[in-house]
């Protein structure tokens, strides 16, 4: 009997992980789980615990009503979970907060492994679990910043199923985070919450465009590898834009990806006027037209909120319209993080 991992996405960003059987509905693996999912019948009659499949395949029998379930709506990706049996691994969005299904945010433990200074603009920090969380490429976790009670939002930046956990971290004169890794221990242990965040890899269905700004290529680099592994072949552009020289880091490590995937590329864009670097300006002064395929293209962007807002308003001023646009906002010292 086969068993598939099934990622519940609530409204609020809390991200749950069910193992269900392929004999075994959603809505019963949640159950088991104490996932409380929305329902009323459990017969696929009211509709209540209608959800919307994002990836993966599943059997959603014929034992429900059309009032519950239209055939248009099923054929959108929208599912019952009282009926839905699965196939493969899937992601499914629950129209709900997490609070509301009587669950909630999830934390693990981690000790420091690492910690590798890039100049003086990022850190990566390396943690060792005792397990390999579960987290979808691209989400983040809230990292407790001991001795003071806050916790500070970091995006992944390996792969998910390592124990070896990363995470590239802005280096900001006087961020609380920044103060404590200068005299942090390899061994220290910290408390992590998460995964959380509705930034993350969907189903790959055509060429992808991954926009990062400064270290909001940590969720690309996790995305990358998972693409690696699952889908070699897939046509990927990523555009990197930091501020200074200084603040283009892990270069190697794009560089290592584009050994691996033959249809990857990347290019490097610096802001500063006084730059001696080839490409200099914004990312969206350095976008090939063929990279956005006619619109025929999922967009992927993670940076500060004036990045964001002017890959909208050039996508807006050109007329492009991909056929989805996905962003994270995140700023310095801000525990939560917006995604859309």
């Amino acid at each position: 009997m086969a068993s598939y991992r099934i990622a519940l996405n609530f409204e609020d960003g809390v991200t749950r992980f069910v193992e269900c059987r392929d004999d075994e509905k959603v809505l019963d693996a949640a159950f088991r789980n104490k996932i409380n999912l929305p329902m009323d019948c459990s017969d696929g009659v009211c509709g209540t615990c209608k959800c919307r499949a994002e990836s993966g395949t599943y059997d959603l029998g014929d034992d429900f009503i059309d009032d519950a379930l239209t055939s248009d709506e099923a054929e959108g990706g929208l599912v019952l979970t009282c009926q839905m049996k699965p196939s493969s691994d899937c992601v499914i969005a629950v129209p709900t907060t997490s609070a509301a299904c009587k669950t909630g945010q999830q934390k693990f433990a981690a000790t420091v492994a690492r910690i590798i200074p890039h100049n003086d603009a990022a850190i990566v920090l390396e943690l060792d679990a005792d397990a390999a969380p579960a987290f979808l490429p691209g989400q983040y976790v809230n990292i407790d910043v001991p001795g003071c009670g806050q916790s500070r939002s970091y995006s992944f930046s390996s792969a998910p199923g390592e124990t070896r956990l990363g995470f590239l971290i802005k280096k900001i004169p006087g961020g609380l985070m920044s103060i404590w890794l200068e005299r942090a221990e390899v061994g220290t242990k910290l408390e992590l919450t998460g995964p959380l965040g509705s930034f993350y890899l969907r189903e790959v269905q055509r060429p992808l465009l991954l926009l990062a700004g400064g270290t909001g290529l940590a969720p690309f680099l996790s995305m990358l590898e998972q693409l690696a592994r699952t889908n070699p072949d897939q046509k990927v552009h990523l555009i990197y834009g930091v501020t200074r020289d200084l603040d283009l880091v892990l270069v190697d490590h794009i560089e290592a990806y584009a050994k691996r995937l033959p249809n990857f590329t990347f290019s490097t864009v610096v802001a500063d006027a006084a730059s001696g670097h080839p490409r200099k300006g914004w990312v969206t002064q350095h976008m090939p037209e063929d990279v956005l395929n006619g619109g025929d293209v999922d967009v992927y962007l993670c940076g500060p909120p004036p990045m964001v807002d002017a890959v909208r308003k050039h996508f807006d001023d050109t007329g492009v319209k991909p056929n989805s646009f996905h962003y994270e906002k995140f700023t310095p010292n801000v525990a939560a993080k917006e995604a859309a």
